[in-house]
């Protein structure tokens, strides 16, 4: 008999998602669903033109776990989802949640750079602090990229409500039930954070896992290239099955797209967000019940001038 998920990796995006999920994968105990970011649960997302898999159908990608003591499932944007956590919960008792966090500046920022290389159906504001000034018309159903999939992921500051989100899984779940990692100190100790976090889940900590670096931070080539595919009619594009329209579009943001370190914030838009964020950044330590060394000013300050310098290394 197929057993259901008993760990949901819940988000957030832009924290390390992608990288655990891949860690998961390689060990051995655990058997992780075949697609990241499925969004079964959550039926308050907003998603457009996505209608939610049928159960059977859901509970079949994870058909081939066999005795694997921990299955799991990957989504980012549940940990944004008040309906999510009651979801899972009722169709698997007693299952447990992961989340991952990254100071909410610069998870902000990264999301933002995020649906730009996406495409411009994700995100058309090329600056990222007129996309802050659009959220309260977007919040209103003004100001959206045509085509968007998901309207509320254009809402920055909503989407690093984590204390809040947080709490929620909390209550459904039970404060043993779920376990944070912040991506500052995964990147930093990966093996010490993939080792308590493994211990947790009552499987072997020592497990040979690679530790490479996954998903780095990338930007996009040709801004005229993707605003030309952008004027392709739509009736043009329609002409082509959906899974080759999909496969094309994957093939396309691949090519247009290159590893680079994430331009720095202006630091006067930076010193804006973090102090209008500073009791967000409290919060989510009064919840964790300690403080976050990897979210001061100065290690952070340290952190982006090592980028900056890679950048102009690279160069």
């Amino acid at each position: 008999m197929t057993r259901p998920p008993n760990l949901f990796i819940v988000g957030a995006p832009k924290c390390g998602t992608t990288a655990l999920t891949r860690y998961l994968e390689a060990h051995p105990e655990v058997y992780v669903a075949d697609r990241k970011d499925l969004h079964h649960f959550g039926a308050d997302l907003p998603f457009v033109g996505r209608t939610r898999e049928p159960w059977p159908a859901y509970l079949a990608r994870f058909a081939a776990a066999g005795d694997r003591p921990v299955i799991a499932e990957s989504s980012v944007w549940y940990l944004s989802s008040a309906a999510a956590p009651l979801e899972m919960r009722a169709a698997s008792p007693g299952c447990r949640a992961v989340a991952l966090l990254r100071h909410p500046t610069d998870a902000m920022y990264a999301l933002w750079a995020q649906l730009r290389l996406n495409g411009l159906g994700d995100e058309d504001i090329d600056d990222f602090e007129a996309a802050l000034a659009a959220e309260p018309a977007r919040a209103a159903g003004a100001s959206l990229p045509p085509g968007t999939p998901l309207p509320t992921a254009l809402l920055y500051r909503r989407n690093v409500r984590f204390a809040a989100q947080l709490a929620r899984y909390v209550e459904v779940f039970g404060e043993a039930s779920v376990y944070v990692l912040i991506q500052e100190e995964m990147n930093r100790d990966t093996a010490g954070a993939l080792a308590g976090l493994f211990g947790w889940l009552g499987i072997d900590p020592a497990a040979p896992v690679p530790t490479a670096p996954v998903n780095t931070a990338k930007e996009v080539r040709s801004e005229g290239l993707r605003r030309l595919l952008r004027q392709i009619p739509g009736g043009w594009k329609e002409r082509l099955p959906a899974p080759l329209r999909a496969q094309l579009r994957r093939w396309i943001r691949r090519a247009n797209a290159r590893h680079a370190p994430r331009a720095p914030l202006p630091p006067a838009l930076r010193a804006r967000l973090d102090a209008e964020l500073a009791g967000e950044v409290a919060a989510v330590e009064a919840l964790l019940g300690r403080p976050i060394p990897a979210w001061s000013a100065e290690l952070r300050a340290a952190r982006e001038a090592d980028r900056g310098a890679a950048g102009r290394r690279g160069s």
